[in-house]
């Protein structure tokens, strides 16, 4: 029997005419489920593809746990003893020192602008690699050094250098807050001014750091920032950055001096908390054109039933059971669903892989901190929007089945 119910469900999915094509209607309600499923994909896809560009390069310049003095001062003065005790802390691969302060920077064409300078130790010194902003050198290197030059080398962004028109080896000249003075017969303030050299430059592809960022070596910091001996803080690389806030939990447990320990979720919760957000609410928004895409296949399957009434009536009077005739309105909506996820999933993947592989679409830098729309596609999320759609469809085919389904044969056969 479910030969033959396959077989007639196939004829009613069919167009009147004799013809192997499917009917307009069949054809709407496939394209329906389609351009549902191939836009979850996509969306799903984008949203992941943002969360994991945004972590992997906003992590570029940011270690796994920042450890913080309390205050405004932001000064930490007995940092060896402190970096020896989170060096000794489970969890822990790399500690190191850092200084992070605020100052303008000019070339010496007298072009200033604001930039963010961050001290850190220079290359080879042992555990000196916490963060991988090192990788991302595109000249020179973070040694700090230029040869024949005895000035502090520089290390800027790519962006940051492109806006002074300086390369390595040319010289520039920051302007900072720290140890300002006063011009006792005019009163004016006198910065305090240092000169660098620069020694490299370094593109991550955020925005935020090759804009804004300049790494000095972290003596040369610690005099630009007035800081003498003391840091800002130390920085935390753990065995695996997942695990950042179980050390960041032992961190605090563990040290005695007035510090915090701050993981890279906990600084950066509200923009994921965010992205998290608004992904479940793109879900949601086009889960919603799938259920209008049952909808539709509950009317087609209706019309279906309405204008097949006086068939289902002869083919009732031949014997046929009510069960039958309700699977064969059940594949029809099963066969419209799978055709239709199918086609929805082969479309979405294949949009994703040319958007991910193209960079067709392209961002404002300043603005989403990337340059392109990125897209991940996660095998859990595709099975997801499968299941879900393909539950969705055969919920729809109930209604219009148990309607063929009550039929009565004389009823039916009188039906015009």
């Amino acid at each position: 029997m479910t030969r033959l119910e396959l077989s007639i469900a196939w004829r009613y999915l069919r167009s009147r005419r004799g013809s192997r094509l499917l009917s307009l209607i069949s054809v709407i309600a496939i394209g329906g489920v389609l351009v549902g499923v191939s836009a979850l994909i996509v969306i799903m896809g984008v949203m992941n593809g943002l969360q994991r560009d945004l972590r992997e390069k906003i992590l570029v310049g940011s270690p796994d746990v920042h450890v913080l003095p309390y205050g405004d001062g932001m000064r930490m003065m007995d940092w060896r003893a402190t970096r020896a005790a989170v060096a000794a802390t489970p969890g822990v691969v790399r500690a190191a020192p850092f200084v992070s302060t605020q100052g303008m920077v000019r070339n010496l064409a007298g072009y200033m602008t604001g930039t963010q300078v961050m001290g850190i130790q220079a290359d080879g010194v042992p555990g000196a690699d916490v963060t991988t902003i090192r990788t991302h050198a595109i000249l020179g290197d973070f040694r700090f050094t230029r040869d024949s030059v005895s000035l502090p080398g520089a290390v800027l962004g790519k962006l940051l250098a492109s806006k002074l028109n300086t390369f390595p080896g040319d010289t520039i000249v920051l302007v900072g807050a720290a140890g300002l003075d006063m011009n006792a017969s005019t009163g004016a303030i006198i910065p305090r001014l240092d000169s660098a050299v620069v020694s490299g430059v370094f593109e991550t592809g955020m925005y935020e750091y090759d804009n804004a960022y300049l790494y000095l070596e972290l003596a040369a910091a610690q005099r630009f920032a007035g800081l003498g001996d003391d840091v800002t803080g130390i920085e935390v690389r753990a065995v695996d950055r997942w695990q950042a806030p179980a050390v960041a939990d032992s961190l605090r447990a563990n040290l005695k001096a007035p510090v915090r320990a701050v993981d890279w979720q906990e600084q950066n919760r509200s923009l994921f908390q965010a992205l998290k957000l608004e992904r479940l609410g793109m879900g949601v928004i086009l889960l919603l054109i799938v259920v209008v895409a049952a909808f539709n296949i509950v009317s087609t399957l209706t019309m279906v039933v309405s204008d097949k009434t006086r068939e289902i009536g002869i083919l009732r009077a031949m014997g046929m059971p009510a069960t039958s005739i309700r699977r064969i309105f059940l594949y029809q909506g099963i066969v419209i669903g799978a055709v239709g996820t199918g086609g929805g999933v082969a479309i979405g993947l294949s949009l994703s892989v040319l958007l991910e592989h193209y960079r067709l679409i392209s961002l404002d830098p300043s603005v989403y901190f990337i340059d392109h729309l990125p897209v991940a596609i996660q095998i859990p999320d595709v099975l997801l929007i499968i299941v879900s759609s393909l539950v969705i469809t055969a919920l729809a085919t109930l209604y219009p089945a148990a309607q063929a389904s009550r039929l009565y044969p004389v009823d039916a056969i009188r039906h015009e």
